[in-house]
């Protein structure tokens, strides 16, 4: 018997779903990760089909363009919706801004889990999802017990190394998911990353993200404080970074992300383009929350991430502007606070 036009279809869908990956959100880590994943995938496998997905839909099609300017061979599509990606792509990936978001993308109509519960038990098993968006843990924990009654699976893999980092290809991911769907999406990790490590079950990987920027968080206040002193003892920022970054008190805050322009004459950190480019004071702020909510919830103090997490919400309520900077913009919040005591020291002499 021949196989009918309907069978013949389902199977070029099932086909080209198992040879394609999508990505949803292509924010400013996004697009760079998506980027990295969709090139070197194509280099190495020429008819491999890419899909992408944002709330923006200029974001999609910019996104689009700059690709098939560069691998103008390449199959990659726009869809609207998380659904949509998911019946297009065996594999899908999403970088999405925080918990409210990943609930919208997984759980909501349209959204993801609604998807997988239209295919059989084999087709969902195919599937694997990746979420690297820095969430709340208790979300995440939720979502993917959700993901795999739906029969699939799915790792929380966020991210280290900042935009540089997802530009580069040198991302470190914080996994957090069984054994198997980790070596399930180890290979596709590593098209993106260079470090991919295995912290636990679901869950994990964000408690080591939100650990690791908790300590971040608290650094690159206390590197503005000492530049910012340093320079009103008379060191110039490159000599004072130099001592920094080869003593004890070296740190990723200091030696990559300086807050002080000309402070790292051999690199180019934020500072050198207006604070333009790098993880965005809100999203640090939206972080320490995460951090002193879960620390709240299980009883650990933090002390230090409390008052951080305090001083960046000061930032962005007394310059709104620097919201959307790099969060090492924090430096420019510590120079008014400066010039203000000064001019108040000076008035209280008058």
């Amino acid at each position: 018997m021949r196989p009918s036009l309907r069978t013949l279809q389902a199977l070029e869908r099932r086909t080209t779903r198992s040879k394609s990956i999508a990505f949803i959100g292509l924010g400013r880590m996004g697009a760079e990760m998506a980027y990295n994943l969709f090139s070197k995938k194509f280099t190495e496998v020429p008819d491999s089909h890419f899909v992408v997905c944002d709330a923006l839909p200029e974001s999609a099609m910019s996104f689009r363009q700059n690709f098939l300017s560069q691998f103008p061979g390449a199959h990659l599509e726009i869809v609207q919706t998380p659904e949509q990606a998911v019946h297009a792509s065996q594999t899908v990936v999403t970088m999405l801004p925080s918990s409210p978001q990943v609930k919208s993308v997984y759980t909501e109509s349209g959204g993801i889990i609604p998807a997988l519960q239209s295919y059989d038990s084999e087709a969902s098993a195919r599937t694997l999802l990746i979420d690297s968006t820095t969430l709340d843990v208790e979300v995440a924990r939720q979502v993917a017990g959700d993901v795999v009654r739906a029969g699939a699976q799915i790792v929380d893999a966020p991210v280290s190394g900042g935009v540089a980092g997802a530009k580069a290809g040198t991302l470190s991911f914080l996994v957090g998911g069984t054994e198997s769907a980790f070596n399930f999406s180890q290979p596709l990790l590593a098209y993106m990353g260079k470090r991919i490590i295995h912290c636990g079950p679901s869950g994990a990987g964000l408690g080591a993200k939100i650990c690791n920027n908790l300590v971040l968080g608290v650094q690159q206040i206390v590197v503005g404080e000492a530049m910012l002193l340093g320079q009103k003892l008379g060191l110039e920022p490159a000599v004072l970074a130099g001592v920094i970054n080869s003593s004890t008190g070296g740190c990723w805050a200091s030696s990559v992300n300086n807050p002080v322009p000309l402070s790292l004459p051999e690199k180019s950190p934020p500072c050198e383009r207006d604070y333009e480019g790098g993880f965005a004071t809100s999203l640090m702020l939206k972080d320490m929350f995460l951090a002193t909510d879960i620390a709240d919830s299980k009883n650990s103090p933090l002390p230090l991430g409390q008052t951080a997490r305090d001083f960046y919400a000061e930032v962005i309520q007394r310059d709104p502007a620097l919201a959307k900077k790099d969060f090492s913009s924090v430096y420019r919040h510590l120079q008014r606070m400066g010039q203000d005591n000064e001019k108040g020291t000076a008035g209280a002499l008058e």
